[in-house]
């Protein structure tokens, strides 16, 4: 069904140009008018607009700015162009949409010259908007008229996107892999490829504790709980899970590592040992493994304890890793940053320098409660921060995430980018040969969120090795983001397979039939 919804309507969808050259042979008889708008929600105070637009004139054409043009709202549109386009061409009165690349519709009224322009009546006020007084300026050019649509009331889409955003991350999905020829079969077929790689993997290894507990009471007199102790559960997180599920995905795997001299150390490595992982670890007397115990009572996080140094490594480690580095022949460089002592700003060039030439180089900083930087991953060919961590990095908290990930690409010189949103999914952002920066907008898979922890290590780890295969951010934001959903819907921080990927592949393929 929704294959066919968004297969009839192509027809209306066109081209300025070709849209010129039906109004000048085909229908050069016929008056039109152009309605031009965002229509991120098609709502009432809409359709009245174009049913009157359409009492007007012979064809009604109607124009969409483009994502790249949209700032109002930090995570606009909710609702992608070519999904936007669609929504208006299902309606009969509507005969054509084009999607409008320029910041204004002034271009359009001026190369298509439609008899009338269609404006909403809030927009004819004695306080007219110099915007409006533009397009007027350019209609009286050649002869064009503006029309004011009645209404009497004003929708807003932004406050029916505040209540509640409609849920179309499989439609979305859907028109990006067809717009850029993308099928399911050859995701899972790159799939099958990843286990030719070799990637090595520099970062601080966490173990994620889970003390479970059920909640008794609370002290009168003190803010205390009271909790009694169920299990605890220890997991390889940090650096150590991202290598967990690269060697899942079938790739070869090296870990560079830093742990302290004690029983923790010992988990790590015989997990890691375990999972076939070959072990650069290098122990440092003077600091603890890393380790953040969670206190879960009924399913809710009370606390979170943590035993960690987070002072710099000695300059004898870094010599060690570097060495590391430098005699590795992996195909890809995964530096993990959580900022337990490994990585700091003097260093990172150090260890990024000692990378083969023509290998891959990837960075994750993660600052959800420390003090990293993405921003001092420059040159890398992959960077794969979240929101927060990116906010966080360029002292930028307003910007809408179009100019948020702009200025982190320019600032880092990466070569791709993948800002992680959270439910809101994830922005890939690539630089091709003119340095032109194109986006797409990932949605997230997550239908049944158990535990988030860790769905950002999921995803770095897919997207790197799909990036070694296919060398098409596209497809590998769309591996790491089901990735990460697979994690999200699994308690504990777990590696994640590819069957796993495949069968989330398999439900949301059956979903678009």
């Amino acid at each position: 069904m929704k294959k066919y919804f968004f297969n009839k309507y192509k027809y209306k969808i066109v081209t300025k140009e070709k849209l010129k050259k039906i109004l000048n042979t085909k229908l050069k008889n016929k008056k039109s008018i152009l309605c031009h708008g965002v229509f991120d929600v098609v709502h009432p105070g809409h359709v009245r607009h174009l049913a009157y637009a359409k009492s007007k004139a012979d064809i009604l054409i109607v124009s969409l700015t483009s994502d790249r043009h949209i700032s109002k709202g930090t995570y606009r549109p909710h609702v992608p162009e070519n999904l936007r386009a669609l929504n208006i061409a299902v309606f009969e009165m509507v005969d054509y949409v084009i999607i409008d690349k320029n910041k204004t519709p002034l271009h359009n009224i001026d190369f298509i010259k439609p008899n009338f322009f269609a404006k909403g009546f809030e927009y004819s006020s004695k306080n007219m908007p110099k915007a409006t007084k533009d397009e007027i300026n350019v209609l009286n050019k050649y002869g064009g008229k503006i029309i004011f649509t009645p209404g009497d009331i004003v929708y807003s889409s932004s406050n029916i996107l505040s209540n509640e955003l409609p849920n179309i991350d499989y439609e979305k999905l859907y028109l990006i892999m067809e717009k850029n020829k993308i099928t399911f079969d050859s995701l899972v077929k790159s799939l099958k490829n990843l286990k030719k790689f070799h990637v090595f993997v520099l970062g601080d290894t966490i173990v994620d504790t889970y003390t479970r507990t059920t909640l008794i009471g609370g002290q009168t007199k003190t803010p205390t709980f009271s909790v009694l102790y169920n299990s605890k559960e220890n997991y390889v997180g940090g650096a150590g899970i991202v290598a967990k599920h690269l060697k899942s995905a079938g790739a070869k795997v090296t870990l560079c590592t830093v742990l302290g001299n004690d029983e923790l150390k010992k988990f790590v490595t015989k997990d890691l040992e375990n999972n076939k992982i070959n072990l650069n670890v290098i122990t440092d007397n003077s600091r603890p493994t890393t380790n953040k115990n969670a206190i879960i009572a009924d399913n809710y996080r009370l606390l979170k304890v943590d035993t960690l140094d987070n002072s710099i490594i000695a300059d004898s480690i870094i010599k060690k890793i570097s060495n590391n580095i430098k005699k590795s022949k992996a195909n890809a460089f995964a530096f993990c940053d959580f900022r337990h002592g490994i990585f700091n700003s003097n260093n990172i060039e150090k260890f990024s320098e000692n990378i083969p030439k023509n290998s891959f180089k990837v960075a994750d900083s993660q600052v959800a409660s420390r003090w990293g930087n993405i921003c001092d991953f420059n040159n890398f060919d992959l960077i794969t921060p979240n929101e927060r961590e990116a906010r966080f990095s360029l002292a930028d908290q307003d910007s809408t995430i179009g100019e948020l990930s702009k200025k982190l690409f320019e600032k880092t010189n990466c070569n791709n980018l993948i800002l992680k949103l959270g439910f809101r999914g994830s922005l890939s952002v690539h630089k091709d040969k003119n340095n032109y920066q194109n986006g797409n907008s990932i949605p997230s898979f997550s239908k049944n969120v158990i535990d988030p922890v860790g769905a950002g290590d999921a995803y770095l780890a897919y997207a790197t090795l799909m990036m070694l295969e296919t060398k098409n951010l596209l497809k590998s934001s769309i591996i790491g983001s089901i990735a990460a959903a697979c994690e999200c819907e699994k308690d504990g921080n777990e590696p994640i397979t590819i069957n796993l990927i495949e069968e989330k592949i398999n439900i949301i393929k059956k979903s678009l039939i």
